[in-house]
């Protein structure tokens, strides 16, 4: 059939956390799996900016004979990255739309929503919430947020919506200490995902506050270390293996199907942790 059964993975997050990157290595640790169950192996391509003799992502390709890339976290206006996706190799990404190339990601308007709607049911009014860096997963929560706090009624002034790059306990950190200065600091702060949020109860509790007591807080993703923080964060738990398995069965599907319709989205659910970091909230 001319396959060399090898698939490519693209991965290169902006915060060069490699496979340290709990929510992303989850992901691509399912995928290697279900890959490995059909008889297929993965191998990563290069992208490191620093080496010269690197070649494109297209030239690897053709060079090492993928049959297929699975893309889950890089820059999308790379124009490298451009040219893989307009070439005729399959490909899968994760989090990502784009035209005639399967996406599969989590539900994360849902999410957001389920969360939002938790702390009000709570009794928060005064909400504040850590967006991550500008991309269209950022865009939906956020929008999401905005439109579920309106729909129950719930006022966010501008001051409250702050942004912070994910996994950056740095700037997490300081953005709450914006938060904490206001007039009218917020009675719960939304993350955006669960490591950058440890960051941001490190610094609540140097500033003498109690959590869940005095402030709560809740994160995004669920990953695995959150289960040993206490007390345990309450977070929107992603579903890695469901969105690696899928992705690894669609990528397989359309190498050994080349006609088979190409270009949907996959929304993967997501589940609601409610842990012990959210207090009631009396005004």
């Amino acid at each position: 059939m001319g396959r060399s059964n090898n698939i490519g993975v693209l991965f290169a997050d902006e915060a060069n956390s490699g496979l340290t990157h709990d929510f992303f290595a989850s992901i691509i640790d399912n995928f290697k799996r279900s890959c490995e169950a059909k008889n297929y192996d993965i191998s990563f391509l290069n992208c490191s900016p620093d080496n010269a003799e690197r070649r494109t992502y297209v030239e690897q390709v053709n060079q090492r004979n993928y049959d297929g890339i699975f893309i889950t976290c890089i820059d999308y206006g790379n124009p490298e990255v451009t040219e893989l996706l307009q070439s005729t190799v399959p490909i899968v990404t994760v989090d990502q739309k784009i035209d005639a190339i399967t996406t599969v990601m989590s539900d994360n308007r849902q999410g957001t929503t389920e969360l939002v709607r938790y702390l009000v049911e709570m009794g928060h009014k005064r909400i504040a919430y850590i967006a991550g860096d500008d991309n269209s997963v950022t865009n939906v929560r956020l929008q999401s947020f905005r439109e579920t706090c309106a729909e129950l009624g719930v006022d966010i002034p501008e001051e409250y919506i702050r942004h912070s790059p994910y996994r950056d306990m740095k700037k997490t950190s300081y953005e709450t200490e914006q938060l904490l200065r206001l007039t009218s600091p917020p009675s719960c702060i939304l993350y955006p995902d669960d490591y950058a949020a440890i960051g941001g109860m490190n610094i609540l509790r140097a500033r003498g506050l109690d959590i869940p007591e005095d402030i709560s807080v809740a994160g995004y993703d669920g990953i695995n270390i959150i289960s040993q923080y206490q007390p345990r964060l309450t977070t929107v738990q992603q579903n890695t293996v469901e969105i690696g398995r899928i992705a690894a069965e669609k990528l397989i599907q359309y190498i050994e199907n080349p006609d088979a319709a190409r270009g949907e989205t996959i929304i993967v659910g997501t589940t609601l942790e409610k842990g012990r970091t959210v207090k009631r909230a009396y005004y």
